[in-house]
């Protein structure tokens, strides 16, 4: 699947940072992301929230600099969350 044709993130792995700082923030994404690596989830969701765009862009600079992601976007219908496909080596 692609990140296009995700429609409802309601059905994909997701984790909520609302209420953290900035490096717990980056440490929790980076534990999800390895987790999901794990059970083979190909498309996960992160919450950030609106607000300031701290934490969103802490993720995105997180989520760039990561070599197990292959690519992510904001999601169309709500951009206090990003949808990430993660890359597998096969």
């Amino acid at each position: 699947m692609e990140l296009k044709e995700v429609i409802f993130t309601s059905d994909l792995p997701s984790i909520d940072l609302h209420g953290l700082d900035r490096d717990t923030a980056r440490v929790k994404v980076l534990e999800f992301i390895k987790d999901n690596k794990v059970m083979k989830n190909d498309i996960i969701c992160i919450v950030h929230g609106i607000g300031s765009g701290i934490i969103k862009d802490e993720v995105h600079t997180t989520l760039k600099r990561s070599k197990d992601v292959k690519e992510y976007k904001l999601f169309f219908n709500n951009t206090g969350c990003t949808i990430v496909k993660l890359k597998f080596d096969i």
